[in-house]
């Protein structure tokens, strides 16, 4: 990619209670937007040290631990929740349990890989690098503290690239290598697509929500073998459709559904300087894979994209243009 000079690593970041409930429709891992946001977050306040700024930014789980616990004779999971203190003389006659409020929480220790379009020399770059990742200590992501730890493992890194296609190639072999184990979330927005063309050919009136819930759920399918001499088929065995990957619904976005309003047009928003528009979240299929597998720093990426016309905010990730 031409217009990356360097990468910086943020190795291994421990994030605690970060938020595991991105989207209305499923829960875990924190969305790429959560990511994305932190360090637009990272660029603006280094805006004098970063005249162009960020190109993207890798996610790459290394440990993932929600906060559930399974209640006695349940096979269901539910989340940990935690009452605040008690409101001593509530009423002034006696004391009072503040309600809980239902939040999704988990623990996650992440490497992210950020793309820089400014030059830097080594030795400006890595400090660079120590700055940033001194800066995200006192940041919030996805909802979440970074905690301080101390060691290599955990010091940021400048990686300059070479300018060539095959020199930036032969860095990026050497950086996924540190980002083991672990795995890396891309985009397979191709797969949703294949599997929702294949559910027209039955069901003409399939959505791309029913894809997305035909990949999300487990599927098992009977397997009926042929009939014998007599005529008589076999008994009838139930298997596990098997997946093509470590599949995963994703939120990675909004969708608009109004107009886009002029600042100040409708009141109380947040922003009276800003233009309002009315979303609804943006899903996609996404899937894990490990950093070992990806060609290209393009295949790692994640980058903002916002088209006001469509109404599309969300974003985006190059893996699936592999495929085509």
């Amino acid at each position: 990619m031409r217009d990356i000079s360097g990468l910086i690593v943020l190795p291994h970041l421990r994030v605690q209670n970060a938020n595991a409930i991105s989207g209305p429709l499923s829960w875990g891992f924190p969305s790429p937007t959560a990511f994305t946001g932190f360090v637009h977050a990272l660029e603006r306040q280094f805006a004098a040290q970063l005249p162009e700024g960020f190109a993207g930014v890798g996610i790459v789980c290394h440990h993932f631990d929600p906060q559930v616990s399974q209640p006695a004779g349940k096979r269901h999971h539910v989340f940990c929740l935690s009452r605040n203190p008690v409101i001593a003389g509530y009423k002034k006659y006696e004391d009072k349990v503040a309600s809980i409020v239902e939040e999704g929480r988990a623990h996650l220790e992440v490497s992210l890989v950020i793309a820089v379009r400014d030059y830097y020399p080594s030795d400006e770059g890595q400090w660079l690098a120590e700055d940033l990742l001194h800066a995200a200590y006192g940041m919030r992501l996805a909802g979440g503290s970074p905690l301080y730890r101390e060691g290599s493992r955990h010091q940021a890194s400048w990686h300059g690239l070479a300018g060539t296609e095959e020199g930036d190639n032969a860095v990026f072999r050497t950086l996924r290598r540190r980002l083991l184990p672990g795995f890396a979330l891309v985009q397979r927005d191709d797969l949703l697509a294949a599997r929702l063309a294949a559910l027209r050919e039955t069901a003409p009136d399939s959505t791309a929500l029913d894809a997305l819930l035909d990949f999300s759920r487990l599927n098992f399918e009977p397997i009926t073998p042929p009939a014998d001499a007599t005529g008589q088929a076999g008994d009838v065995t139930w298997t596990l459709r098997p997946k093509a990957g470590w599949l995963v619904p994703l939120p990675i976005g909004y969708a608009g559904i109004s107009p886009l309003y002029a600042a100040g047009e409708v009141a109380q928003t947040r922003d009276e300087t800003t233009p309002f528009r009315f979303v609804e979240s943006l899903y996609t299929l996404g899937e894990w894979v490990s950093p070992h597998r990806l060609d290209t720093l393009a295949q790692l990426l994640w980058t903002q994209e916002a088209d006001p016309a469509t109404g599309l905010y969300r974003s985006r990730n190059r893996y699936a243009d592999r495929f085509t």
